[in-house]
């Protein structure tokens, strides 16, 4: 955590006042707390991953939630849409009802946050996925005070060290849960530290959301100004024709519409089952890897053996400049390659531009603009997996100036595209420190620092 956002959050957490008396807690990371609060393991405040068998009454087609990882928020939420009898989960899954606190313990999800106070399930009752610890407090505990102090910085930081397990698979223990230390108020002042937390962050998470839609009418902006750009030239003057692609529409009268097969110089469908994975060696680019035009690494982080690495790139090396596409899970995103020693995924697709028609840069923003994404839809196929098959991949449409217009075009865009995208790192900026002060609220509110 960088200096100025740690100042930043110290001087938000000063306008709220101490306890007036303190005593040592006794448990080195908490430090001093008010001097009426009593400190406990959670074992002997609450119970985890209660049995099942306190159900067993119940008739097997009784409907419940069921949860999968996804139904579980990173802000708290939960989609109780999905439902199944009693019948269907009682095996394999992890049960909880109302008014339990779930957290999730498998990597990334616990570091990111995943969890909830368990409100308005089915019939009371909900199962789900078994990467999941259930904390039900007692009677001396409000629920949605342990559920903050399940998102506050200790508990997870704690939480995080304490993993264990192989890399990419690492979870928070069962032992970890009951043996966390916490020092706990009255139930009625838990009751006024929850009520304080749900309208402070309300706020916090009000500005957040603000924040995330300038981000989302920015990406708007972004992509209309690509597209305008490889659909319309950058001289409002130039006399027009028609593509015959309504996606498309217009075009200037000297340039050309081409299918993609008649521009590329390069095809590789990297397709096939992706070698074993390893704990380090080539970094593995995925479909997840690839995003708002670029590769990022930090999004999914893989790697195959460096003894696989020929066998499995046999189809194509890549060279700096060529675009790679995502075919499926998610269609239509692309970058182009700044790093060559890389092993790309099956559901990516690499190109070389033909460099007498087209560069590889303008390829890379055709694909990024209304039209080229237009362009692949129309030819794509699934139901509940959209994607797109090389063979018709190679069918689709490209406007294509002169390359002399390219350069322009990329070049303008590449300039107008920055300043935008100095302006949404920048809102992401104040998002995450937000989100840090969040956070700092809720520790700071859960361990007595601040007397609310």
């Amino acid at each position: 955590m960088s200096a100025v956002i740690s100042t930043e959050r110290a001087a938000g957490l000063r306008r709220f006042k101490p306890y007036s008396v303190y005593k040592d807690s006794g448990v080195e990371w908490l430090g001093e707390v008010p001097a009426h609060w009593e400190e406990k393991r959670l074992r002997f405040v609450c119970r985890v991953n209660p049995s099942k068998a306190e159900i067993s009454a119940l008739p097997r087609t009784t409907e419940v939630s069921f949860l999968p990882m996804e139904a579980i928020g990173e802000d708290g939420k939960l989609n109780h849409e999905e439902t199944r009898t009693l019948d269907q989960v009682w095996q394999g899954y992890t049960y909880f009802r109302d008014d339990d606190v779930l957290v999730a313990k498998i990597t990334p999800c616990f570091e990111n946050g995943k969890g909830a106070l368990c409100k308005g399930l089915t019939s009371g009752v909900g199962f789900g996925t078994t990467e999941l610890e259930v904390i039900r407090p007692g009677d001396a505990l409000w629920p949605p005070f342990v559920l903050y102090l399940t998102r506050s910085h200790p508990f997870r930081n704690l939480g995080i060290a304490s993993m264990k397990g192989v890399a990419g698979q690492q979870r928070v223990t069962e032992d970890f849960i009951k043996d966390f230390k916490a020092c706990f108020p009255t139930i009625n002042e838990q009751r006024a530290i929850a009520a304080f937390l749900d309208r402070e962050t309300a706020k916090i998470d009000m500005l957040v959301a603000k924040k995330e839609r300038l981000i989302e009418l920015l990406q708007e902006k972004r992509s209309a100004l690509i597209t305008q750009a490889v659909t319309k030239g950058l001289d409002p003057a130039s006399p027009m024709k028609t593509s015959g692609i309504k996606w498309i529409g217009k075009i200037p009268a000297h340039w050309l519409l081409l299918q993609l097969n008649r521009v590329i110089n390069k095809f590789v469908d990297y397709r096939g089952a992706t070698p074993e994975k390893a704990l380090g060696g080539i970094p593995l680019v995925t479909a997840r890897n690839i995003k708002n035009g670029a590769i990022d690494m930090g999004l999914s982080s893989e790697f195959i053996r460096e003894e696989d690495y020929d066998e499995w790139m046999v189809r194509g090396l890549p060279d700096v400049g060529d675009v790679v596409l995502t075919t499926e899970a998610p269609l239509g995103e692309s970058a182009q390659i700044t790093d060559t020693r890389i092993a790309l995924a099956q559901r990516i697709i690499l190109f070389k531009a033909n460099r007498v028609r087209i560069t590889n840069d303008y390829l890379k923003y055709h694909f990024a603009s209304h039209s080229g994404i237009g362009e692949l839809w129309s030819r794509a196929t699934g139901s509940t997996a959209i994607g797109i098959k090389a063979s018709h991949l190679k069918q689709i449409f490209v406007t294509v100036p002169p390359l002399n217009e390219q350069e322009a075009i990329t070049g303008h865009i590449d300039g107008e595209t920055a300043k935008l995208d100095a302006l949404i790192a920048k809102v992401q900026e104040g998002i995450e420190k937000l989100k840090d002060y969040r956070t700092a609220l809720i520790s700071a509110a859960v361990t007595g620092k601040i007397d609310v």
